[in-house]
């Protein structure tokens, strides 16, 4: 607390030194506006103290407004204000815990022979914050890249005959997203009821005309988080991050790829382009509904929560093991996924395998990584090796040599980018969904990840993991350390945003 109060002691001393130092050169005008700005800069500081945030974040935050005044205020009052956060989401957080306590099934038990004791407690865990239970009467598939991913989206959206619910931060009016369009258009001319949930700022490029064209066929299209005066509305920094597709109430979709021809490789600045989604087909569908369903209800306060939605096909016979689909999102204090991902890399018995395009971790997750790599524990973490977001891409790597001097061993993807976003831990358990290993996706976004315990879908992500690596290259400690100083104080001016991204 005293390292804090001195920083909040500088922060006023530096910024009134601002002023004197330029009082000679301000006219009365500018002066009183200055005096006004410099209480603001300091209230906000005491405003960020007194919210107990996490101690790197609120000495990062004073250290941001100390150094950059003016710069420091504009980027508070849009991204920094948690009270707004709490405010604007604790009336979705509860109506969504209660909408999953009515219509999800309660915690099932597991199979002791089946799951050991170790899983048994991260199982715990995930039933109880993630509010949805394990599902072991589902059917999943990993799909591989944008071919095989639109390839079976595309075939199973013509085969809807009561709804289809699409939820994206992404939507391009390309190729795929006109073909997508235009399947969505028959399926509406056909009866077929249409929802379709899209990010206001992650699709801000999206055409009117395209948002036109669907609208005329009937097709419902609502932007979430519409963002009208960023600098009043701090919603511009809160965004769905989900990619979801439910196709009535018994087919689903979710995993890392966005509506976009990039996702296809067809990007010139990335090449061939890298990611991993997920098929899922049963029971563990109705939990992505209630997601989808949730979120609809928070833009619309439209409810459809009725068994024609809820209803999933039973599939016979199915046994491959257990199917948890979880969402995370800034309406929930209990940072869920974050927690998750902790809980498996701290159960973790031989390894953890991580993936994620941007590789930002907090203090929590940084930690239980480097311990379990001194533990003896196989860590290894495979990042992109060109950037698409150059300030996380190298705060991500002025991680790197703390986790290397632990054992943990990093790759880089070096075939095209990298946006997959996997967690396997000792080959049984994993996660795959929408949340990168970052900042942002802990406490920001709304996400959606599936957590696999023991299917084959497990299994293909081992087996793909493997092969990414032989289309990458380790990063050596030794060499990596050769890298030029300005990199290394890139990577450090970066990394001081890092709490922030």
């Amino acid at each position: 607390m005293k390292n804090t109060v001195r920083v909040l002691l500088f922060i006023a001393v530096l910024v009134a030194s601002y002023i004197l130092y330029f009082d000679q050169y301000l006219s009365g005008m500018v002066k009183y506006i200055s005096i006004v700005f410099t209480i603001s800069v300091i209230l906000i500081g005491f405003l960020i103290f007194f919210e107990n945030r996490h101690p790197t974040q609120t000495l990062t935050w004073l250290v941001v407004l100390g150094a950059f005044p003016f710069l420091g205020f504009v980027f508070y009052l849009l991204f920094g204000r948690n009270y707004r956060k709490e405010k604007m989401y604790k009336k979705k957080y509860i109506l969504d815990k209660e909408t999953y306590t009515k219509y999800e099934p309660g915690p099932k038990e597991m199979d002791a022979e089946m799951f050991g004791l170790y899983q048994q407690k991260h199982f715990q865990l995930a039933q109880r914050i993630g509010n949805s239970a394990i599902s072991f009467s589902s059917e999943t598939k990993v799909l591989t890249n944008g071919t095989e991913t639109f390839g079976e989206i595309l075939k199973w959206l013509q085969t809807a005959k009561h709804h289809i619910h699409l939820e994206y931060y992404i939507v391009r009016h390309d190729e795929v997203g006109n073909q997508i369009k235009d399947i969505l258009i028959d399926r509406a001319k056909n009866g077929v009821k249409i929802r379709f949930l899209y990010d206001a700022v992650g699709a801000w490029q999206l055409s009117n005309h395209y948002i036109s064209e669907l609208k005329d066929a009937g097709i419902e299209v609502v932007p979430f988080g519409p963002v009208k005066i960023p600098v009043l509305n701090n919603k511009f920094n809160f965004r769905n991050h989900r990619k979801i597709i439910v196709i009535d109430g018994s087919i689903g979709f979710v995993g890392g790829l966005n509506i976009g021809d990039e996702y296809l490789g067809k990007n010139p600045q990335f090449g061939f382009w890298r990611d991993t989604h997920l098929f899922v087909r049963g029971e563990a569908v109705r939990t992505l509904q209630l997601i989808f369903l949730q979120d609809w209800y928070y833009m619309t306060n439209d409810d459809f929560l009725t068994p024609g939605y809820l209803s999933p096909d039973p599939l016979e016979n199915v046994k491959d093991g257990g199917v948890q689909m979880i969402a995370g999102g800034p309406d929930n204090e209990l940072s869920v996924l974050k927690n998750l991902f902790f809980s498996m890399i701290t159960s973790a018995r031989q390894s953890v395998w991580v993936a994620s395009p941007y590789f930002i971790p907090d203090e929590d997750i940084f930690s239980a990584l480097k311990i379990a790599a001194l533990s003896g524990i196989d860590v290894r973490l495979l990042v992109p090796h060109k950037p698409d977001k150059r300030i996380v891409f190298h705060a991500s790597r002025s991680y790197f040599p703390e986790l290397m001097e632990a054992g943990v061993r990093i790759y880089e993807y070096q075939k095209g980018f990298m946006h997959s976003k996997i967690v396997i831990v000792d080959q049984e358990l994993a996660s795959i969904g929408t949340s990168n290993m970052d900042m942002r996706s802990f406490h920001l976004n709304f996400e959606v990840n599936a957590f696999l315990y023991k299917t084959t879908s497990t299994q293909s992500l081992v087996e793909e993991y493997l092969h990414d690596l032989e289309d990458s290259e380790e990063l050596l400690h030794e060499e990596f350390q050769k890298r030029h100083i300005g990199y290394r104080i890139l990577e450090s001016t970066s990394r001081l945003m890092s709490p922030l991204l």
